[in-house]
């Protein structure tokens, strides 16, 4: 009888081991294009300005130009911050090893220059809004190593909350959607996107 019972569960089996192999294929396929292809990121706050939105940015990052050695002066970056190495950071690269740059010490309180060269395997980097960032300014040159991706695309998007009562001109929703907040305001607002 126990043999039996084992062979009713056999396909059972089957397909759930079937189904195991097929998640961890894509979580696998998931993990290498993030890790060594692109990946998504969420930049917001004011040091990148006005290249990055103040309230938040969709950003994507291709890591092959990092792993290779190809980002360069101009490019917009993610980066390891130094400070915290738990977080990432987006800044623009200003100089490579080599180059010298001379750069305000603080704009905020006056013209004050200082100039050095970067060092080997490093690289300088400066947020867009001069005034309102900390970057190697703050913190001296970075490692390339800490370079996590080249940004090549970003989403910008606004979050508005209407009632049902105000028109909405078709041609400026993205995409709606009712809100889950709970059963009461399911059927009061609608929430869109609109791409700037």
């Amino acid at each position: 009888m126990g043999a039996e019972y084992l062979r009713q569960f056999k396909p059972f089996v089957k397909e759930a081991f079937q189904q195991i192999l097929r998640v961890g294929k894509y979580l696998c396929c998931i993990h290498v294009t993030n890790t060594y292809l692109c990946t998504f990121t969420y930049a917001l706050g004011p040091s990148m300005l006005p290249t990055i939105n103040l309230t938040g940015t969709l950003l994507l990052a291709e890591r092959v130009s990092t792993l290779l050695g190809k980002a360069g002066p101009g490019d917009v970056v993610l980066v390891r911050s130094p400070e915290n190495p738990r977080k990432f950071i987006t800044k623009r690269i200003i100089a490579k090893e080599g180059d010298t740059v001379t750069y305000l010490v603080n704009p905020k309180e006056g013209d004050q220059e200082n100039s050095l060269i970067v060092p080997k395997g490093h690289i300088w980097i400066e947020g867009d809004n001069k005034y309102n960032s900390s970057d190697s300014r703050n913190f001296g040159s970075v490692p390339y190593g800490v370079l996590q991706g080249k940004l090549f695309w970003k989403v910008e998007y606004e979050w508005k909350c209407y009632s049902t009562e105000v028109e909405l001109d078709p041609s400026e929703v993205m995409h709606h959607e009712y809100g889950l907040v709970n059963k009461k305001w399911k059927e009061s607002l609608i929430f869109y996107s609109k791409v700037n």
